[in-house]
């Protein structure tokens, strides 16, 4: 297979995809599995080999990640639905002080994303945004631009969140090193995106929160904050499955490094650090601590695990087909020609990886599809490269970065902030679109540099 025809069979795959989604209006789950099909029977496959390559990339990918994504909802769920969310922004409001809510909007959105989906969280919180608003009289940008920020970086870099997990599940990464190096990559890039940028453009664009959210909301509030669950709970439940994941990643590491031996401790603390095991752990704390115990009716819950799942199944269909296409290109052997040639040219994996996930983007506007498309066709090419543990989870923070990039039309998320922050087009793109595109190319930049360490 030469170099030029290589070249269009991928070019023309992910064409062929946009097409389907923006021309067609195909469900990107449909599009990326015709996708899939497309590029085996091109690469010369045996039609009956396309078809069980379909199989064994579906099953092999949504074992992991229907598993986590699924647990991952429903303990989401169950923090938004019991007021853990607000709970913590107040707190943080309470400590920090009006003058600087915009340092608390923004880890609020930080700690907040890392159970509960990215709209989801901002639409909890925009109450609180608006009464900052009309309380100090400033932009809502300066308040609203770090609490984005926050819950957009955390969404792309941190499991348990479904992006992450599925970009790492796709090509082999350890949830361990996805979430400490997202965590210490990210903490800058929400910093510059959030305070640093929403300082600045609250000084250029005044908004204020439009007058009819603004009043049912009001209404809302002054139904009272009572029986939030105390803070100390939310942040203890959000911390239990991350620090027992890094805990299994941690005894990984210092068994291979034969600091210790293997023993029934370190297997006991492997389990447990499970991902699987982790999210269950902590969706029955979340289950029992703020549901039960403050006398949430049983059907209540079994309702909101339930609608949990809705969304989550989305993600994982999609996530499943994003495996497809990797099982296509490692079994037609278009991955290893990929990563051959790619080996011989000046790009890095992480650089080629960022651009794939950001040309996505752009193109159709869903950064889910963007990361999936990216990490199926970064896959097979990671795997001939021999990467560590830590060059792959900052593959995944690249692909993730890349994903941000240029927020526009095209995007739910464009539409849904505009909104809520009563925001024109234009102002939109100035601050939003802006923010997303910061995030992207400062994610790159540290990706960049970490890799030099690793």
């Amino acid at each position: 297979m030469s170099t030029p025809f290589l070249l269009f069979l991928i070019l023309s795959a992910v064409g062929l995809l946009l097409l389907m989604v923006l021309k067609f209006k195909i469900s990107a789950f449909i599009s990326l599995l015709i996708t899939s099909v497309y590029v085996g029977i091109l690469a010369g496959m045996p039609l009956g080999e396309v078809a069980d390559s379909i199989q064994e990339g579906m099953g092999s990918t949504l074992g992991f990640v229907a598993t986590v994504v699924g647990l991952g909802a429903i303990f989401g769920q169950i923090l938004e639905s019991s007021g853990g969310a607000e709970s913590l922004a107040h707190t943080l409001i309470r400590k920090f002080g009006k003058d600087k809510a915009s340092w608390a909007m923004v880890i609020s959105g930080f700690v907040i994303a890392i159970p509960v989906f990215f709209d989801v969280g901002f639409i909890i919180l925009v109450p609180i945004l608006y009464a900052l608003s009309r309380d100090t009289k400033r932009s809502l940008l300066y308040y609203g631009i770090p609490l984005l920020a926050g819950l957009a970086v955390t969404h792309s870099f941190i499991p348990p969140t479904p992006g992450p997990v599925a970009v790492a599940e796709i090509i082999n990464a350890q949830l361990g090193w996805v979430i400490f190096l997202g965590i210490i990559l990210g903490i800058p890039v929400a910093i510059l995106a959030g305070p640093v940028w929403g300082n600045y453009i609250a000084r250029r664009i005044d908004v204020r929160p439009p007058a009819e959210l603004a009043e049912s909301f009001y209404r809302k509030e002054d139904r009272g904050k009572k029986g939030l669950p105390p803070i100390y709970l939310v942040v203890l439940l959000i911390g239990v499955p991350m620090l027992l994941i890094l805990m299994n990643t941690l005894t990984g590491v210092l068994v291979d490094k034969q600091v210790i031996g293997e023993s029934l401790t370190t297997e006991i603390a492997t389990f447990l650090g499970h991902p699987f095991t982790a999210l269950i752990i902590a969706t029955l704390l979340a289950i029992w601590f703020l549901c039960i115990k403050r006398g949430m009716p049983r059907q209540k819950i079994l309702e909101l695990s339930t609608k949990a799942l809705g969304p989550a199944g989305i993600i994982i269909l999609i996530t499943g087909a994003g495996g497809v296409l990797k099982q296509i290109l490692v079994d037609s052997g278009i991955g290893k020609i990929m990563a051959e040639s790619i080996a011989g040219s000046a790009m890095p994996p992480i650089l080629l990886a960022w651009l794939l996930a950001a040309i996505v983007r752009v193109t159709q506007g869903s950064a889910t599809v963007a990361m999936i498309t990216a990490a199926g066709i970064m896959a097979p090419v990671i795997s001939e490269f021999g990467l560590n543990d830590p060059q792959r989870a900052l593959v995944v923070l690249a692909i993730s970065s890349g994903a941000t990039l240029l927020s526009h039309v095209n995007d739910s998320g464009f539409w849904l902030v505009g909104k809520y922050f009563g925001m024109n087009e234009k102002q939109t793109l100035q601050s939003w679109t802006v923010m997303e595109s910061i995030i992207a190319v400062s994610g790159l930049c540290l990706t960049l540099l970490a890799s030099m360490f690793f």
